[in-house]
């Protein structure tokens, strides 16, 4: 279905809205459309292979969201169609997997709080998108984007020419699906990496907010010390609108009182063309990609437009410690064995022991790629006081925040720091700070790059300020093209 009077790839929610407003499209119109490109894209054609799980009931929703279209205040994501990382639970007729054969019968019984609070604000789930498997905790050995259950996403700027892997992870299927215009936008998660990783792969927006700002209920864990949803988009407008409907403190994970009072429920004041205007954003080197020239390139010109944007480029040193820290290996096997004790009895599995011996029934299958990560897990104590546990927490954050980046902000008085794609995206994550990146531009093979910007806790408005004022002043993103 395309509209003559609109053009619904590259749709933003603002130009739905205004559809919706003018009667030039409908949700069901919106959805069948998005099925459609599905079936033609991810199914078919290149075969991105990025959607696990279609919502059977998406199509009835938007029916129901129609009729009741300007009948009282709706909001910006009211009939919007929206794809969800799959280890968010859904109380739908869609399972919740993490891409994992085992929990391929895993349908939950209540939404996870981010999912309760995007059908609160009138977003349809269409579905449920591919992953690396246990959100890149499984093995480190495998491509990202790969799991047992669903396969290999791949990019949809490189089909035929990347590498597997190209496309980016955990949220593999977040950013290659909402690239695509599989949907208007997405959700990911991130422990370390894995928003800001597959948003840059893809050329889209990502946002891997506060530790607090989002809750974490529903959503299959890794650390309880770094996990956070965020929201991937097309553009600064649509994940900061996205962000927004998030956002909220809930009694079921503590951690989200630290948001109170200082969390926006509309982060879209903050979309500023004169962001960068005055703007201090410190820029360690060390973290651009000096082994690939149009990468380095690329970043080179994002520091000229910066400056030519108003804002001050600073060079600074961020210490790096070469401390192995084990913490989310410890608190992996705590969260999952929390969650897996909550599954139905479909679920062949009731922890991360019965996980590793249900893949080792059928090794080719089940764990192509081996299970390292789960079995260092299995081998670790569940004793939250654990000392070698508290030690390695206490030093992951004094030296990702106390003498990382509070240090480095404060010396050189900072607004934020940049990275490339999702380098250095580790010390944000175990301080619990958030990030955000941007489309900054293609090497000479098409392969996507981002400009990532990060800083302290709750900055989410200035980091959008940033982000946005960049991304208008340069428009790098382009569109995918499918034959």
């Amino acid at each position: 279905m395309e509209n003559t009077a609109f053009t619904l790839e590259e749709a933003t929610i603002r130009d739905i809205q205004q559809a919706f407003e003018k009667k030039q499209l409908t949700s069901v119109e919106l959805v069948r459309y998005y099925l459609e490109r599905i079936e033609k894209f991810d199914r078919n054609g290149p075969k991105i292979n990025s959607v696990l799980n279609l919502n059977p009931d998406a199509l009835k929703t938007a029916t129901e969201l129609d009729k009741k279209r300007g009948q009282e205040e709706q909001g910006p994501l009211y009939g919007i169609p929206v794809l969800v990382k799959d280890n968010i639970d859904t109380a739908d007729n869609m399972p919740t997997t993490a891409g994992t054969i085992a929990l391929q019968q895993n349908f939950a019984k209540e939404d996870a709080f981010i999912a309760a609070q995007l059908r609160k604000a009138g977003a349809i789930i269409l579905g449920k998108v591919n992953l690396s498997e246990w959100a890149y905790f499984m093995t480190q050995n495998v491509p990202s984007g790969y799991s047992g259950l669903g396969g290999q996403v791949l990019n949809p700027y490189g089909v035929g020419r990347f590498e597997a892997g190209s496309v980016g992870g955990s949220s593999s299927g977040t950013g290659a699906s909402i690239a695509s215009n599989f949907a208007v936008v997405g959700i990911g998660t991130e422990t370390s990496g894995s928003i800001l990783s597959p948003a840059s792969a893809n050329s889209v927006v990502g946002i891997k907010p506060t530790v607090g700002l989002i809750s974490r209920t529903g959503i299959i864990p890794i650390s309880h010390s770094q996990d956070t949803a965020g929201p991937m988009a097309r553009t600064v407008e649509d994940a900061a609108i996205t962000l927004g409907i998030l956002t909220g403190v809930d009694d079921k994970d503590p951690v989200t009182q630290s948001s109170a009072g200082k969390a926006l429920t509309d982060y879209t004041p903050h979309l500023k063309h004169d962001g960068l205007k005055g703007a201090r954003i410190g820029v360690d080197v060390t973290f651009l990609n000096d082994e690939e020239p149009d990468e380095r390139a690329i970043m080179d010109q994002v520091m000229e437009d910066l400056k030519s944007q108003g804002a001050h480029v600073v060079e600074v040193t961020i210490p790096v410690q070469p401390f192995k820290s084990d913490v989310l290996w410890y608190e992996f096997k705590r969260g999952v064995n929390n969650y897996l004790r909550k599954v139905s009895d479909d679920v062949p599995v009731k922890s991360l022991a019965d996980v590793i011996k249900f893949n080792q029934e059928d090794p080719e299958i089940r764990m192509k790629f081996d299970q390292l990560e789960l079995e260092k897990a299995l081998a670790m104590s569940d004793d939250p006081e654990d000392p070698t546990y508290l030690e390695h927490r206490e030093t992951d954050l004094r030296t990702s925040a106390a003498e990382g980046i509070d240090a480095v902000m404060a010396e050189h008085q900072l607004d934020a720091l940049l990275f490339q794609d999702n380098r250095g995206a580790a010390i944000p994550a175990k301080a619990g700070y958030p990030s955000i990146t941007v489309p900054a531009g293609y090497t000479n093979n098409g392969m996507p790059v981002g400009a990532t910007f990060s800083a302290m806790a709750f900055s989410e408005p200035k980091l959008i300020e940033l982000a946005y004022a960049y991304e208008q002043a340069t428009k790098k993103r382009v569109a995918p093209h499918f034959e």
